[in-house]
């Protein structure tokens, strides 16, 4: 069930984030955890806990200071933007890989695929949508970065990989004080 007031505000680190039903203090484990770049809403903060919120509803409490933080508000459109790009192609690769997800979903409840197929078949297989009205947050497994889309230009948020040579090259060009609030926001692959 979506909730309809969820805007994401940070990402799970890349290697995923422990979950506490409430905050932590000193409990051996975790009661959840959540997946690699999930985004979320956080709603609360106390000290270095934050209660989050995901897109279905749940919650729960993590360690606020692993968070990854997108842009509020998100990017403006006509505004011109380093490393922005094309949606398109982006956006048929996630449409791709969601026909690969539920044409094998529809092989393993018919019966032609056992779930150890199953699993091995998607194992590869990494995907991350979340659309607000006219903007979109998409998961780009390709380059293991988040981006953000109004529709006209497609921005990086948030990623494991260091700038390409290029964008470094472009990032110097740029007029003074442009790069700062343009440069992706690096995951600490931990």
């Amino acid at each position: 069930m979506h909730e309809p007031g969820f805007r994401p505000t940070h990402v799970a680190p890349g290697d995923g984030l422990p979950a506490w039903p409430d905050p932590g203090r000193g409990r051996e484990r975790p009661s959840a955890w959540l997946d690699p770049l999930l985004p979320v809403q956080e709603t609360e903060r106390a000290g270095d806990w934050s209660r989050i919120v995901c897109s279905n509803g749940w919650e729960a409490w993590v360690d606020g200071r692993l968070l990854v933080a997108l842009p509020q508000p998100a990017p403006v459109a006509g505004r011109p933007a380093a490393w922005s790009e094309d949606p398109c192609p982006l956006l048929e690769r996630v449409e791709r890989a969601v026909g690969r997800y539920r044409w094998a979903v529809g092989e393993l409840a018919a019966g032609r695929v056992d779930a150890e197929t199953f699993r091995r078949s998607m194992r590869d297989l990494r995907v991350g949508i979340v659309i607000d009205a006219d903007a979109v947050w998409l998961f780009d497994a390709d380059h293991d970065r988040w981006c953000y889309s109004d529709g006209t230009h497609l921005t990086t948020l948030a990623a494991t990989e260091e700038p390409s040579a290029a964008s470094r090259a472009a990032a110097q060009s740029a007029a003074p004080g442009e790069t700062a609030s343009q440069q992706p926001t690096r995951l600490d692959g931990r």
